[in-house]
């Protein structure tokens, strides 16, 4: 058991120790983006990698736990009986009844994950008890978050439309400015992923992660043994949303925006790409593909602005080719080599 945590000691002395003292604020910032991107990998990783449950609109549950933070950042920011500066500029003259409750930062936090969790749980309840899977629930996920970006367009007054929200100052008396904050925002980042990874491990390895997998492999059989797969898949379902919320709610101050084109199709498809070029099985290559690919984007747009979309897609088509399992899986085979 000792033998089998050093790897997650390791990393997590790295990133909460190593990392702030070694980075300049600006990349320690980025590293903060991709570990909340890894927090949405993870229940990726789980509902897909565990349960069978291909997600493709994760954005979704981001953009509603990002949403519920903006909010009270910019209610904050505006001030007793004032209003955000994008209703200002949109002719809004009255904070709408839906803002009100936002005010309060315990509210705000809790909706940031709740909200996710209770539209997973609706979405679940409905589609699961259908019977639906495979790639009908791919695509009907898909277009939940093609949905959700065309409404957030359309409430110019009441989202900041396509623009979204920015132009956040303060987070709970703290300067977001200061390199103090962004770091300390940083090990907030890296211990809520660290403590989810840890407790996301520990689901797997119990009788219910056994018996998620079991529905994965074989739906019909574990209902002819008295299981409810419904039942099961929803609540795993409900567990990945609730995860992309609290990602969504860190990514804000870390960011600093959310607006729809973070939240869409496309950045639901990449949270998979990433989470199947690190391995979908592995809690780990969830993580690890998550800030692969962030890291790769990141710096392949800083090398080649104008062909980076290409050299992106050419690493995600190398690991796929050789490594069908993921990274985590190329490293699994190396090593057995060795020892062979």
């Amino acid at each position: 058991m000792i033998k089998r945590n050093l790897p997650f000691a390791a990393v997590a002395v790295v990133a909460l120790v190593a990392a702030p003292l070694l980075l300049e604020p600006f990349r320690l910032g980025l590293l903060a983006k991709y570990l909340c991107y890894a927090i949405v990998a993870l229940g990726i990783g789980l509902a897909w990698g565990q349960g069978g449950m291909l997600t493709l609109g994760q954005g979704v549950f981001f953009g509603l736990g990002g949403y519920s933070m903006a909010m009270y950042l910019k209610l904050t920011e505006a001030g007793p009986g004032g209003l955000p500066d994008f209703m200002v500029w949109s002719g809004v003259e009255e904070l709408p009844a839906l803002w009100v409750p936002f005010a309060n930062p315990v509210f705000a936090l809790g909706m940031a994950i709740l909200a996710p969790v209770a539209l997973a749980v609706l979405l679940g309840t409905l589609v699961f008890r259908q019977r639906v899977r495979g790639a009908y629930f791919a695509i009907l996920t898909q277009a939940l978050a093609a949905a959700l970006v065309i409404l957030l367009v359309g409430q110019q007054g009441l989202t900041g439309g396509t623009n979204g929200m920015t132009n956040f100052f303060e987070l709970f008396g703290q300067d977001l400015a200061e390199d103090s904050t962004q770091r300390g925002l940083y090990l907030v980042v890296a211990g809520v992923l660290g403590v989810l990874y840890l407790a996301t491990r520990q689901l797997v390895n119990s009788r219910y992660g056994r018996l998620l997998v079991a529905v994965r492999d074989g739906e019909d059989r574990v209902r002819f043994l008295g299981y409810d797969p419904a039942l099961v898949k929803t609540v795993t379902f409900a567990i990945s949303a609730g995860m992309a919320g609290l990602a969504g709610a860190l990514f804000v101050p870390v960011v600093g925006i959310i607006s729809p084109a973070l939240l869409g199709v496309v950045p639901s498809l990449e949270l998979v790409v990433a989470v199947a070029v690190g391995g979908r099985h592995a809690l780990a290559g969830a993580v690890l593909g998550a800030v692969v690919m962030g890291y790769a984007k990141t710096a392949f747009s800083e090398q080649f602005a104008d062909g980076w979309l290409y050299l992106q897609g050419a690493l995600f088509i190398l690991v796929m080719t050789l490594a069908p399992k993921g990274i985590v899986g190329l490293a699994g085979r190396l090593r057995r080599a060795r020892t062979t």
